[in-house]
């Protein structure tokens, strides 16, 4: 091995180190406590539901509990200035608010695996209310903590932990807790639930607390004036971000981003159908193939992040993203082949956790640690919702193109992101060069 292979290699094994890193080890734990309740709401409790009788109306209705983690930016600066309450002052400012908040989620998910279904609907939904409000309000904290625990080459590396750690949290909430209905009671099984959200207490105490900023040290500098404290809570954060130069064109390619894998995966279970697989053959590669090439992906994004820099992880996942949509182009081709299934969900999967890595780093490094719970909440919840309505027309547009042609074109979409990042990247550069000028 040359010199230059030898230190290549050494980099890539240092970029490696940073998962072994006992606050990346924290936050992915806190992440599987994140992905818990949100799987539980929207997927598990369907289940038990059907699985107790109650019609397919009712538990549509049921849906809206998730409603909590589109609008968690309403409250999001409340936990963002306010301080923690009482005892949990002593904590920090972010500690603070995470243990009681995740105290709460864990009552509230315990009480639920008590309830009736059919002799107390209502208390039913108010309790998957409680789990969805206090799980979006844990995303707005834990989020803020990972920010600010981390320098900006080490968000790629803590974007891959939260994300492995939120489809563990995920597959217990999910093929977890329906595997063990079989055995024990509900109410047992939503125990176990709660007691995975106190493991994400104790990461959550296992962490340091990072040191406030002087603009956002609520604990030292109380707001007296109540028109002081809204404007400091709600609008400064906003305002701080939009008056920032290219905010519109960063809003944009948030927006941007991942539009092609949106429009794509909202045709993709129908795409399988169509083509006659079987729910279990789709079941098996999805699930399987697809969550090992995802935990590879996000993996390897955040070391790509950790390597080369956000910009060009961007760059490499985002060209990724776009094009693994040709397989399924070249699925739609081959027609009912299972190994072609196979090799398309995988690279699709893998790039889509490489962009998903990258992504994560990339919105985590534009919050100001002043606001960073309140501008985090903006990103997701704007770019997330914006996503969901963008991707409203998928349907129209495979009905029109056909399969083949209409994965092409999700390829294609991802063009106008990518030209907004070059741009992005030039700016940045440019910027770097005017802050340190070459010393000529």
């Amino acid at each position: 091995m040359s010199e230059r292979q030898a230190s290549a290699l050494q980099r890539w094994i240092d970029a490696l180190a940073i998962y072994g890193d006992r606050r990346v080890l924290a936050i992915a734990a806190m992440g599987a406590a994140s992905g818990l309740p949100y799987i539980l709401i929207v997927s598990t409790l369907g289940y038990w539901l059907a699985r107790l009788g109650v019609g397919l109306e009712a538990i549509g209705i049921f849906g809206l509990v998730a409603l909590p983690y589109a609008w968690k930016v309403v409250w999001a600066p409340v936990i963002d200035r306010a301080p923690p309450p009482g005892p949990f002052r002593r904590l920090g400012r972010r500690r603070g608010w995470a243990i009681p908040i995740q105290l709460a989620l864990a009552g509230a998910i315990l009480a639920l695996g008590f309830a009736d279904p059919a002799a107390a609907p209502w208390l039913v939904a108010v309790l998957a209310l409680s789990v969805g409000f206090f799980g979006a309000s844990q995303d707005i904290v834990i989020d803020a903590l990972r920010i600010e625990l981390l320098k900006e080459d080490e968000q790629g590396a803590g974007a891959a932990a939260t994300q492995l750690g939120w489809r563990v949290g995920g597959l217990i909430a999910g093929a977890g807790a329906i595997g063990l209905s079989d055995f024990v009671g509900w109410p047992i099984v939503f125990a176990v639930m709660a007691g995975v959200v106190l493991c994400g207490m104790a990461a959550v105490l296992m962490a340091p607390e990072p040191a406030p900023e002087a603009a956002a040290d609520v604990l030292e500098r109380p707001q007296r004036d109540w028109r002081a404290a809204l404007t400091g809570a709600v609008v400064d954060p906003f305002r701080e971000f939009l008056t920032r130069r290219d905010a519109l064109a960063i809003l944009i390619f948030a927006l941007l981003y991942k539009f092609g894998d949106a429009i794509g995966g909202a045709m993709a279970n129908p795409f399988y159908v169509d083509l006659g697989f079987s729910g279990a053959e789709i079941a098996a590669v999805t699930k399987l193939f697809g969550l090992i090439a995802t935990v590879a992906g996000v993996l390897g994004g955040g070391l790509l992040v950790r390597r080369f820099g956000l910009y060009p992880a961007l760059m490499i996942g985002g060209v990724a993203q776009a094009a693994t949509n040709f397989a399924f182009t070249w699925l739609a081709l081959a027609g009912q082949d299972l190994s072609v299934l196979t090799v398309a969900i995988a690279v699709d999967n893998f790039a889509g956790g490489l962009g998903s890595a990258a992504f994560v780093a990339y919105l985590s490094s534009l919050c100001n640690t002043a606001f960073t719970a309140t501008q985090y909440a903006l990103l997701t919840s704007v770019m997330a919702q914006g996503r969901a309505m963008l991707s409203a027309g998928s349907g129209f547009l495979a009905e029109a193109l056909g399969w083949p042609l209409f994965f092409a074109v999700t390829a294609l979409l991802a063009v106008p992101g990518l030209l907004l990042l070059i741009h992005l990247t030039r700016r940045r550069r440019t910027e770097s060069e005017t802050a340190f000028p070459d010393p000529a």
